[in-house]
């Protein structure tokens, strides 16, 4: 094999390792300004882009580590032991330069281009996120609690880039939301290797499905519950548009409980991007919740 192709096949597999594939969660950093109608500005949209791609940065900077720490568990997972760091193809070396330079290029670019506050907000997910690889996702519950901010911070981080004023409601949603996809994922995992075990994350060995299920089950009514308040506190227009948009969310929502039920929530990204019938249903809600933000 020439030098050139080993280069490729080694910059490929540092891509891999940064898993663009969960790029797709960052598309949260939108939820803010589309909720306050004002996405489509100019200024607003730029400064969405800038979240979300500082942020696909950082993440994959968090993914470095994590899997640089879990290389050895990663290697007796069916799944894991495919990642780049745990099958071999990236060094150790070459995955903590990536992560560190990421890190400088997420949170000094953020500061760099003036937005201040995204870059705090930058700075407390890393931190965060690092100390959940190092020590807090062994912790039960804690664990759930880290990674669901981790989907807050997205939504919160688009906000304060374009200086829209979030919602309470909006919050809400947001942090219950993000919990419903996290206990699901946790179930699925649970339903993968069993109770009680786990050879990969010990916090998994504390957890039984039947507690999982209703930690998803309670953020699920409370996610559609401040979902339908939030949709009716908008007085966008007589069409009651914000209210129709939960009909969409609330479908969708039950969709993606058909997945975690049957424990195959494990990569929420997967889903995502491989249901056609989840994509029309948030096709729907985008369509239905942008129109009253529009008209109104």
């Amino acid at each position: 094999m020439s030098d050139d192709l080993r280069r490729t096949g080694r910059f490929m597999s540092l891509v891999k390792a940064g898993r663009p594939r969960q790029w797709v969660k960052n598309v949260l950093v939108a939820a803010g300004p589309l909720a306050a109608g004002t996405l489509a500005e100019p200024a607003h949209l730029a400064a969405v882009a800038v979240a979300f791609v500082t942020f696909c940065l950082a993440s994959s900077a968090v993914y470095f580590v994590n899997d640089v720490l879990d290389r050895e568990s990663d290697r007796q997972h069916p799944v894991k032991r495919n990642r780049p760091i745990a099958s071999g193809a990236v060094s150790v070396r070459a995955a903590i330069v990536s992560a560190a330079l990421l890190v400088v290029l997420s949170v000094g670019g953020a500061a760099a281009m003036g937005y201040g506050s995204l870059a705090i907000v930058l700075s407390v997910y890393i931190v965060l996120q690092l100390a959940y690889c190092v020590y807090l996702k062994h912790q039960a519950v804690l664990d759930l609690a880290v990674v669901s901010s981790g989907f807050l911070l997205r939504a919160i981080a688009g906000g304060v880039a374009a200086a829209v004023p979030l919602s309470p409601w909006f919050l809400l949603v947001a942090s219950f939301g993000s919990l419903f996809m996290v206990a699901g994922k946790r179930y699925s995992e649970v339903h993968l290797v069993g109770e009680g075990k786990s050879s990969t994350r010990r916090s998994l060995e504390l957890y039984s499905a039947s507690y999982l299920r209703f930690v998803w089950g309670v953020a699920a009514a409370a996610t559609i519950t401040f979902y339908c308040l939030w949709a009716f506190s908008l007085d966008r227009s007589s069409m009651l548009l914000p209210q129709l948009s939960i009909v969409p969310f609330v479908v969708a929502l039950l969709r993606y409980a058909v997945d975690i039920d049957r424990g195959g929530a494990g990569e929420p990204e997967s889903i995502v991007l491989g249901d056609r019938t989840l994509q029309v249903l948030g096709l729907l809600w985008l369509l239905t919740f942008t129109a009253s933000a529009v008209i109104g």
